[in-house]
């Protein structure tokens, strides 16, 4: 596929993957390390009578980083002035991962544009905690960094996938996929080969790690900051989706979504499946959307 590109109202370019036409558009927002790209195989099984748009997000792919974001919410932001840009009023709204977080705050800042919520293993409205390490690189639980810059050099969850960006590593980020990522299938060769060089792409590491560990939309401290409390603005139905070996997104976090939303959530666990449905299950995932948006 091809992407197109649009520039949004903030100067921003949003390149972008397109496919169909119908009353129903499916927005799909990606995760951390990936790009619009990673969602081929949803793309592959969609019918062609939903309009389907994935967007990559600003500093990811192909699109432009002009300025730093410092939270989830100005991706969400972004998205916003992406579907003004398409003339989009409102859409099915999909997100993976860190992209589950950024369609939540989406979801709680502009519920008028979110018709329904599909999160596939997305990180907890809580943020994904990034916590300092000890001498021998052991997790400090609790002791939170002081800026993006201290935590651009932890020595474990920030540092390796920073430099496999910065020297266009290629075996060594698929290295990282292969045993975190794909812990059950493998995705053929060839699309392997197209996902990590999109993820080779990333230009903004630290500050999504930062925005992620800074997220929280709860009403308790998550230690980096008090909860906004906007996960009860989230008013539309919910798909949770999450897989029993997914090793990135632990189980926690998508019970904490789903138990804070769950007067309007439904919640799919797949067996035989890590953190990325699109390889390990893409056909049972593309069905339970489908049955999802059609309810």
């Amino acid at each position: 596929m091809e992407k197109r590109q649009v520039v949004i109202k903030n100067g921003e370019v949003i390149h972008y993957l397109e496919q169909g036409a119908g009353q129903q558009t499916l927005l799909l927002i990606h995760g951390n390390f990936s790009s619009s790209m990673h969602y081929t195989p949803l793309f592959e099984r969609l019918p062609k009578d939903i309009r389907v748009l994935a967007p990559d997000l600003r500093g990811y792919g192909d699109s432009s980083y002009y300025r730093r974001i410092s939270s989830l919410k100005d991706f969400a932001e972004d998205i916003r002035l992406f579907m003004q840009a398409k003339d989009l009023k409102s859409a099915l709204v999909v997100g993976w991962s860190l992209g589950g977080g950024v369609a939540m705050e989406l979801a709680a800042y502009h519920p008028e544009l979110v018709e329904k919520l599909i999160l596939i293993n997305s990180t907890t409205h809580r943020g994904y905690p990034v916590f300092k390490k000890g001498d021998n690189n052991q997790f400090l639980f609790g002791q939170a960094y002081e800026s993006p810059e201290e935590m651009g050099k932890d020595p474990i969850q920030v540092v390796p996938l920073l430099e496999a960006m910065r020297t266009k590593n290629f075996p060594i980020m698929s290295y990282i996929f292969d045993k975190t990522i794909y812990t059950v299938n493998k995705p053929s060769v060839e699309d392997n080969t197209l996902w990590i060089n999109e993820s080779l792409k990333q230009r903004n590491l630290i500050d999504a790690d930062w925005a992620l560990a800074n997220l929280n939309m709860s009403e308790t401290h998550n230690f980096y900051n008090a909860g906004t409390q906007n996960i009860g603005k989230i008013k539309c139905p919910v798909l949770h989706t999450w897989g029993r070996q997914d090793i990135v997104v632990p189980e926690y976090m998508v019970t904490d979504n789903f138990k804070a939303l769950e007067k309007q959530s439904q919640l799919v666990v797949y067996d035989q499946c890590g953190h990325s449905p699109l390889v390990d299950v893409p056909d049972q995932l593309t069905q339970d959307i489908l049955d999802f948006i059609n309810t």
